[in-house]
């Protein structure tokens, strides 16, 4: 059983369903998922942190089993100020005005975001496998699009991807988390599942696209202002990245957040693909222990 221990709840955040875990004593320590996933996928690193933490892990909105604003023409309700908006309330809700962030993948861009609006509440900021949304649509050339192509279909115009995708969900998603070459099995069976009901209730795959296309419009516009206003991460930041998956090939990842952060930057490499956490969990716990303490 995974996630012994932890109370599985739900939460209400200015009308705003979301799911959440949570368990243990210490500073808190907020957790974001990525895509296509839900909170299940710290199933093998929330345990541990949570001997020195108070642990969070929800469901983004959108994602798992929060709650699923519809599409817009703007894209608005799943722009990453909405998104960060979500966790700043719900740590609030929770009774923390300032916390540590744990993220990845699309939950790390949603930490950065949090991070640029709210940085006297985010003490501490540890991504996993990303640099800025900016810079990857600014250096954009074959070897992203090709590596990346999902950015570029996820965002086409509604609804064009999810029709394709909802033919057959679990196929799509064992082809979309196999950038990495990858057995069925490589998930934990209890968080596969998870990630797989969650794709098939009403509204995720679109929401999953939503995020998406925000990615390549709203939250383009947000973080140009936030450039061209002078806003960086202000508290200590933690890069890690999988040596097997891109962001390493195609960047320096430790120069590119420096030219995002006002306080120091550090990080290295991690012996896995995309999935870090589920991959190499010792060495990703190994990594933000330290920083988080």
């Amino acid at each position: 059983m995974i996630f012994e221990g932890f109370v599985l709840e739900e939460r209400d955040v200015a009308g705003q369903t979301l799911r959440l875990r949570r368990a243990g004593e210490g500073p808190p320590l907020l957790l974001l998922h990525g895509n296509p996933q839900t909170h299940a996928m710290w199933h093998r690193v929330a345990p541990i942190l949570a001997e020195t933490h108070t642990v969070i892990c929800p469901d983004l909105r959108g994602y798992g089993f929060s709650g699923k604003p519809g599409p817009t023409a703007d894209h608005a309700p799943y722009a990453k100020r909405a998104m960060a908006a979500d966790m700043l309330g719900l740590m609030r809700g929770l009774g923390h005005e300032r916390f540590r962030v744990l993220a990845h993948d699309r939950g790390a861009r949603v930490a950065h975001r949090l991070a640029l609006d709210a940085p006297q509440a985010v003490e501490r900021l540890a991504l996993l496998d990303i640099v800025p949304t900016l810079e990857h649509f600014e250096r954009t050339d074959m070897a992203f699009a090709l590596g990346y192509y999902h950015w570029f279909f996820l965002a086409q115009k509604h609804d064009l991807p999810e029709r394709m995708i909802l033919r057959d969900v679990e196929d799509w998603f064992d082809l979309h988390t196999s950038r990495e070459p990858k057995e069925k099995g490589f998930f934990h069976p209890e968080a596969r599942a998870d990630y797989l009901a969650a794709l098939r209730q009403p509204g995720t795959v679109t929401a999953i696209c939503e995020d998406y296309r925000a990615a390549a419009t709203i939250d383009l516009e947000h973080d140009r202002a936030s450039r061209a206003a002078g806003e960086k991460v202000q508290c200590p930041l933690l890069a890690l990245w999988g040596e097997k998956g891109k962001i390493g090939q195609w960047y320096r990842p430790l120069e590119v957040w420096r030219n995002h952060a006002a306080g120091p930057v550090g990080g290295h490499a991690v012996n896995s693909g995309h999935y870090l956490a589920e991959e190499a969990p010792d060495e990703v716990l190994a990594a933000v222990g330290p920083f988080l303490r």
